[in-house]
């Protein structure tokens, strides 16, 4: 390979350039690199070191004209030799505004040229360093009032940040901002070298700031005056989010819109406690009116990532494992409490559309795709009116072709940009039925255009997330299908991304489990691995769950209470992050709250309810002043503020398929608060030494028994689904 260093960087070092070759030569044939850098035979006229990484946000700028570095000490050692700044630069693969900056910034040559003689430039991939992103997202809110990606951020060599932003255009009048990129890069690199006093101070600033705002949440005496949340908490935040409830079509009233605007399940929860009719139509219609729109994939299920505008009409088009495998349960959970079909549709749609498209061969969940194909966002999900006239008309069917149209809002000039997303103003089951045909042959043509890139690391959080989901719906749903592959996935997970010292990774690519995993990975995967349990009835998935939760105690425990986001044995950034937000994903805080109760009520071990309490004291003062920065908690406040049910079937050895009728009861009934274990009578006295309120239960009369009890006190059992259903109603009046 041809010498290919960035302009104006340094000749790389024989051996870099001999690595760099290898990297590029293990990747094949068929490697494309990604740049409009190229020479006459297709080669890449640049290389940097982001080549030699296995992140694929990265590996998308390896052939930039800029001299890029990964994240590390050799980027900031490099900084201090030169007496540069450094100029950060984090995103994620699918971010379309990424892109943009990319092909406007990071491709053009003159602006390569003059980040590489005067900064280190380093790339960051959010979803593989949350922690980095954590603490300089932190920076760029308190520079801006506001963050998102891509995320540009000045530094000095000591890692201190000194100015920061998001995206920025080019040149200065491009996109009519004042100055672009080039100016403000000159302009920062000649301030930096000229007034190093203003510099420090700035970066004394924002250090101070970031390590307030990210660390700022521990049981201070304030916060355990406020003492222990409680469900006025839940009661303050509904009240909160009617006020700003979208009365025509669900959600938020303001653009864009997001799924996680809304905390559905914390409604659906509000509204079992308490029977407010209103907190459930708030729930339902955002669902109803989500899965209508174009934020929802009407061919091939799943949902993009946000609304641009209120109708959730047009998306942005990239769809995130997370988001999908929220909405799972969120869709499930609400057909559970209302037996809406069409809620059950888009949850069977949506795990159908990520086990087609979204699984490794191996079993684990590739992260996200992304929203651009062929240059254009969107260009693989939009229809033109013609083109499924022709499609549907060879069918042979005209009026499906016409039932089509309608179902779907097509028309000839489209309704975006002369083109059509297909959503759904009047949902009908049965018309839905009646085009299974018609949307099959439409996915079938669809198929074939150049799909949007697909970012295939696969993370241990994200598949956390994806197992519950799967777990869960396939219990709801009765889908046995979607629990074992929950189970496949927690087996890769728990086998693969492991390091050399047995501890878990966060990401998987490649055949490498690289970067030590972070809270959220843990409190993910031990919530998938309880619901994949009370999926299964298998003890191990509970075990494997006690080992996640014991190591989190370990690893990220605050003794005052609550979690940090990374260990001692994670690279000591300039703040270290108690996550007290819930965002798109919920934070780990919130889920390891929630994990801590359920173990709690199924191990009968009141040292974990202690762990959660004294976590919610940690963040009282944020659950009690701005709850709904924390919805996601408040499924535990709710947990807690209830009487949770131990719920336990026996059945007599062989007699597995005879328990069906009590499970079926289960399913019906929407139990937030609630263990439940099950076995055959042979396999109690075993179990009970993991969960203790199984001990002595028997199958009565050879028949399969369920019990329901609640602090130690356990109700007649029963061993017929009417008892059954009478004990629930009894419980939930």
């Amino acid at each position: 390979m041809p010498d290919a260093t960035p302009p104006g960087a340094e000749p790389f070092a024989a051996e870099l350039q001999a690595r760099l070759a290898g990297a590029i030569a293990l990747r094949g044939p068929a490697y494309v690199p990604r740049t409009h850098h190229l020479d006459a035979d297709g080669r890449p006229l640049f290389i940097n070191r982001l080549a030699l990484e296995t992140s694929p946000y990265l590996l998308q700028h390896a052939h930039n004209p800029v001299n890029w570095f990964p994240w590390g000490d050799e980027a900031f050692a490099e900084a201090r030799r030169l007496g540069r700044p450094v100029f950060l630069s984090i995103g994620y693969s699918t971010c379309h505004w990424c892109h943009v900056m990319e092909a406007e910034s990071f491709e053009d040559e003159a602006i390569a040229r003059f980040l590489n003689r005067h900064y280190v430039a380093i790339k960051v991939d959010r979803e593989e360093r949350p922690d980095i992103d954590a603490v300089y997202m932190s920076a760029v809110q308190q520079l801006t009032g506001a963050g998102g990606w891509p995320m540009s951020v000045w530094l000095t060599a000591a890692r201190e940040p000194f100015f920061g932003g998001t995206y920025f255009p080019p040149r200065d009048g491009d996109r009519g901002t004042r100055r672009g990129f080039l100016s403000l890069l000159g302009a920062l690199s000649d301030t930096f070298q000229r007034d190093p006093d203003r510099v420090g101070q700035a970066c004394k600033a924002l250090v101070e700031a970031i390590r307030q705002q990210m660390q700022g949440a521990g049981a201070s005496g304030a916060d355990a005056a406020i003492g222990l949340p409680a469900a006025d908490v839940i009661d303050a935040t509904v009240e909160h989010y009617r006020k700003s409830f979208d009365a025509r079509y669900g959600g938020l009233s303001r653009a864009p819109k997001f799924p996680s605007h809304i905390p559905v399940r914390l409604l659906l929860r509000h509204h079992q406690r308490t029977g407010d009719a209103d907190a459930l139509r708030m729930a339902t219609l955002t669902l109803e009116k989500m899965a209508a729109g174009g934020l929802y994939d009407q061919l091939g299920g799943g949902f993009h990532r946000y609304s641009t505008d209120a109708r959730w009409l047009v998306p942005h088009f990239e769809k995130m494992l997370y988001d999908n495998a929220l909405l799972v349960v969120a869709y499930a959970e609400a057909f559970q409490v209302t037996g809406r079909a069409d809620f059950a549709r888009v949850a069977r749609e949506t795990c159908d559309y990520i086990l087609r498209e979204m699984t490794d061969a191996g079993g684990g969940f590739y992260s996200a795709t992304d929203a651009d194909s062929e240059g254009e966002e969107g260009r693989f999900f939009v229809w033109r009116e013609d083109e499924i006239r022709r499609e549907l008309d060879a069918l042979g069917d005209g009026a499906t072709t016409e039932r089509f149209l309608a179902h779907y809002d097509v028309h000839p000039g489209g309704n975006w940009e002369g083109n059509t997303i297909l959503n759904v103003p009047r949902p009908d089951e049965a018309t839905w039925e009646a085009l299974t045909a018609a949307r099959a042959r439409l996915y079938e043509v669809r198929a074939r255009r150049t799909p949007p890139l697909r970012d295939e690391k696969i993370l241990a959080s994200w598949n956390g997330l994806m197992i519950s989901a799967l777990a869960v719906a396939g219990r709801l749903l009765d889908a046995p299908h979607y629990v074992a592959a929950a189970v496949r996935a927690a087996d890769f997970v728990l086998t693969q991304l492991r390091g050399a010292d047995g501890g878990l990774r966060r990401s998987f690519k490649d055949g490498q489990a690289r970067q030590a995993a972070f809270l959220d990975d843990h409190a993910f995967l031990a919530a998938g691995l309880i619901d994949l349990y009370e999926g299964t009835f298998d003890v191990r998935h509970l075990s494997d769950a006690l080992v996640l939760a014991e190591t989190s105690e370990r690893l990220f425990a605050d003794p005052a209470g609550g979690w940090f986001m990374s260990s001692e044995a994670h690279e000591m950034l300039i703040a270290r992050e108690k996550p007290a937000y819930d965002g798109a994903e919920p934070s780990g805080t919130s889920v390891a709250l929630l994990n801590a109760l359920r173990l709690g009520v199924l191990t009968d071990d009141d040292r974990w309810r202690r762990i959660a309490e004294r976590g919610l004291r940690a963040h009282a003062a944020v659950l009690t002043e701005r709850p709904f920065a924390m919805t996601e908690a408040l499924l535990a406040v709710d947990f807690l503020a209830a009487t949770p049910r131990q719920i336990a079937i026996v059945w007599p050895d062989g007699g597995t398929t005879a328990a069906a009728p009590l499970q079926a009861v289960l399913r019906r009934h929407f139990l937030p608060a609630r263990a439940l274990a099950a076995a055959p009578e042979s396999a109690i006295a075993a179990l009970a030494q993991t969960i203790p309120f199984v001990g002595n239960k028997v199958a009565q009369g050879g028949r399969p028994t369920a019990y329901v009890c609640r602090h130690g006190r356990c109700d007649l059992p029963v061993s017929d689904a009417a008892g059954l259903e009478a004990q629930l109603r009894d419980a939930d009046s």
